[in-house]
């Protein structure tokens, strides 16, 4: 472990454009569980027959919203979650000039939280809530204090957070900015996330360079392209170098 850390270290202290892209591991650690585990699909499926995949769809949103808002306001929402090591560790990273953007598929802000300013949300943020009808902007405070679904109070249009569901496209203006970021890094470092997940998986293949490093606890499906892989938790690495 200590020889992989040490060649994780010569590998930053010898790159000048760093890109990280995480997953939900990055917030487990944080005490955000991941809905798409084991334990979330069970639990999802125990207590509202289907699977979360199904719930956090655009459809199931549209034809169930109260079924949505119930399982999205029990299960996404930990606004008391704090930046653990990683997060903190990136942000270092950042303000010292390495590291030039955080490619998060996480909607928890936890990266902000802890400071980094070039944070590209592929899959958008709890955070932000707008009116379906009206386009009235909300945040998370005022969707917390509604039970069931969340009405504006301009216009009672329904109030949905700023997330891409299932079956949603991703925003092209955030894909455009993560492939510039991915095609001018000289070293790519991917945690917290098996890769499973696509199109936002996929933004991997555009970084053609020769440091590329999977910290995960699992494997990847791009395990035979590293250049290094480290199966340990990510805050504890990232606090280490």
């Amino acid at each position: 472990m200590q020889e992989k850390l040490d060649i994780l270290k010569k590998m930053i202290q010898e790159s000048e454009n760093i890109v990280f892209f995480g997953g939900a591991g990055v917030s487990t650690e944080s005490g955000i569980p991941d809905f798409r585990s084991e334990n979330g699909i069970f639990s999802a499926v125990n207590n509202y027959g289907y699977r979360p995949e199904m719930i956090l769809s655009h459809t199931f949103f549209l034809t169930h919203p109260d079924v949505f808002f119930d399982y999205y306001k029990k299960t996404l929402l930990y606004p008391d979650a704090q930046p653990n090591e990683a997060h903190k560790a990136l942000a270092r990273l950042e303000k010292a000039g390495k590291l030039k953007a955080v490619i998060t598929q996480n909607i928890d802000d936890l990266h902000q939280k802890a400071g980094s300013k070039n944070v590209l949300e592929l899959h958008g943020t709890l955070y932000r809530n707008y009116c379906m009808k009206c386009g009235k902007k909300f945040p998370l405070e005022y969707v917390m204090q509604t039970e069931g679904i969340t009405r504006c109070d301009s216009c009672q249009g329904m109030v949905r957070p700023d997330v891409v569901l299932y079956e949603e496209g991703l925003d092209e203006k955030v894909i455009s900015a993560a492939i510039y970021h991915l095609k001018q890094a000289d070293m790519l470092i991917v945690g917290g996330t098996s890769l499973n997940v696509y199109p936002a998986a996929g933004l991997i293949d555009y970084y053609s360079g020769d440091k590329l490093v999977l910290i995960n606890k699992s494997s990847t499906g791009f395990d035979h392209r590293a250049n290094l892989i480290i199966s340990e938790n990510i805050g504890s690495v990232l606090k280490e170098i």
